[in-house]
């Protein structure tokens, strides 16, 4: 790779390495907490893996190919894929009473006490999601821009995948501006979704569909949008100290 990053940059071209990819395929996502059964987790982690080219893939690769940058996956290299999905999913299965967060099995692999690759209280560190520090102001300034008529007739508006909010009714708006065409709407995927999942979080967990900003219950510093979120927070007994709670676990198992 140091090589090849050598060669690409006497072209002048840049080059990073991203990450994309393993969290579909460790079952790295908070949601993944929910998972009845390892066979839930590896079909899902499937279904994940074949849908990345909608999202993920496409984003990164818009947004660097944009700016003049080139991407690379490793997690994403097919040999790795083809072992990695080898792995029986009980050891992707997240168990806090075992000590296992999201992407134990990939965390454990880079836990050596004689070479440290990351301190332990980043290497155990819990997942965090991108959009948890600012949708706050994205909800807001859509609900100043959608009128509540305009959801209340949301599915007249757009039959096909009805948004149900007034965010998703804005960012809705702007895609029929650049978009308009019926084609590229039914291009667009759709369907119920809570911190970067299918339809899976809410068919594991129905009340996850009553705040989809956050995994309240499974993360230690859950957005707490409402004061119903708090008191599902305390009723579900989500610790503030899981995250040294599973630190300190893990280390007792390595």
């Amino acid at each position: 790779m140091f090589l090849m990053s050598r060669k690409i940059k006497s072209l002048g071209v840049k080059m990073i390495i991203s990450g994309a990819g393993s969290d579909e395929i460790f079952g790295g996502y908070l949601y993944f907490h929910k998972a009845p059964n390892k066979e839930e987790v590896h079909q899902e982690t499937c279904q994940k893996i074949k849908a990345l080219h909608l999202y993920d893939c496409l984003r990164a690769n818009k947004s660097t190919s944009a700016w003049g940058v080139e991407a690379r996956v490793p997690f994403l290299d097919k040999e790795f894929i083809n072992v990695a999905m080898s792995i029986d999913p009980e050891w992707k299965m997240i168990r806090p009473d075992l000590g296992r967060i999201e992407k134990w099995v990939l965390r454990n692999a880079f836990d050596d006490e004689k070479n440290l690759y990351l301190p332990k209280h980043i290497l155990y560190r819990q997942k965090e999601q991108f959009s948890d520090s600012w949708i706050d102001g994205l909800r807001d300034h859509a609900n100043k821009q959608v009128k509540d008529a305009t959801l209340m007739n949301a599915s007249f508006i757009y039959p096909e995948n009805t948004p149900t909010t007034k965010e998703a009714c804005y960012y809705r708006t702007i895609f029929k501006k650049f978009f308009p065409k019926n084609a590229a709407r039914l291009k667009v995927p759709g369907g119920p979704s809570v911190a970067c999942s299918t339809a899976k979080a809410v068919e594991w967990d129905a009340a996850w569909a009553k705040n989809p900003y956050a995994a309240l219950g499974v993360h230690a510093a859950a957005y707490k949008g409402t004061e119903d979120a708090k008191i599902e927070n305390l009723m579900n007994g989500s610790p503030q100290t899981l995250q040294e709670r599973i630190v300190e676990k893990t280390a007792i198992i390595a």
